[in-house]
């Protein structure tokens, strides 16, 4: 990956999409995973429709994990180049703890560097430990720019809170399915799917705003758009509040449906008695 960081952007794209098109014919429970994905979010398309789209959200996923070679390793004026920031960027500068909703779109690693390196603020995020080489590897990438704290999430939430009512950031991923222990059944695409219902909980607690910021793959970068700060959020019902966030995530996947984790299964914890999906 460091070898990969000076090559131009291009060069870095070509070697995505190749590589995004081999693990598409190789990486088979993965394709089926996607494919699923799809036909239970997009069910009005057709089946050649459903392997195209996922045919290009392999390639996406392969561009954006190379891209992470210059993103934590080339020289910082050619991240700056490659990153923008637009929307309402003004929203993460606000007084107060900003909770940020980052969805897993591909570019999400892309879009944290982004905020780090460009807005002078301290800021959190919550990871999952996996021991190894990958994770230090990752944990060092996305402390790079600014003053970033990474926090495990078997640390809890006691925390995550206090950064927050310190007046921190957090950049928060929370639309994985992360089992039943913690999650509520709420809507995704018109699914009951389990949700950790963690945004409402630490803007509450943390007495934080909730601004999403929804990261795009161009052809000269990345583009980090910061949605407005979501007014009336959170209230006192945090499985309403859950449930609104998925809607809400429903609208910026429809927008580029392309770049989502489909390859992640988002449905696999089911309702007491209900089937596998997958």
């Amino acid at each position: 990956m460091r070898l990969l960081a000076p090559l131009p952007l291009g060069v870095v794209r070509t070697l995505g999409a190749g590589l995004g098109h081999l693990l598409f014919a190789v990486a088979r429970s993965r394709r089926r995973i996607a494919l699923t994905n799809l036909r239970l979010c997009f069910p009005d398309w057709t089946e050649a429709e459903r392997n195209a789209a996922a045919r290009r959200n392999f390639v996406y996923f392969a561009q954006a994990f190379l891209d992470r070679a210059w993103l934590w390793h080339a020289k910082p004026e050619v991240v700056r180049q490659r990153l923008r920031l637009t929307g309402d960027v003004d929203a993460l500068r606000q007084p107060g703890g900003v909770v940020i909703f980052a969805p897993h779109f591909y570019g999400m690693d892309a879009g944290g560097s982004a905020i780090m390196q460009q807005i002078a603020r301290v800021s959190s995020t919550v990871y999952a430990d996996q021991g190894g080489v990958l994770d230090e590897w990752m944990r060092q990438g996305r402390q790079r720019f600014g003053h970033v704290t990474p926090i495990a999430r078997k640390a809890g939430m006691k925390p995550v809170v206090r950064a927050l009512r310190e007046g921190q950031l957090l950049y928060l991923l929370p639309d994985m399915d992360l089992g039943p222990e913690e999650s509520v059944f709420v809507p995704f695409f018109g699914v009951p799917t389990a949700t950790v219902p963690s945004v409402p909980r630490l803007a509450q607690l943390g007495r934080a705003h909730v601004v999403p910021v929804v990261t795009r793959l161009t052809p000269t970068g990345y583009d980090a758009h910061v949605h407005p700060t979501w007014t009336d959020y959170p209230t006192a019902d945090p499985v309403a509040d859950t449930a609104l966030m998925n809607q809400r995530l429903e609208g910026y996947i429809r927008d580029m449906p392309d770049q989502y984790y489909w390859v992640h299964k988002r449905f696999k914890t089911r309702p007491v008695g209900t089937p596998s999906l997958y």
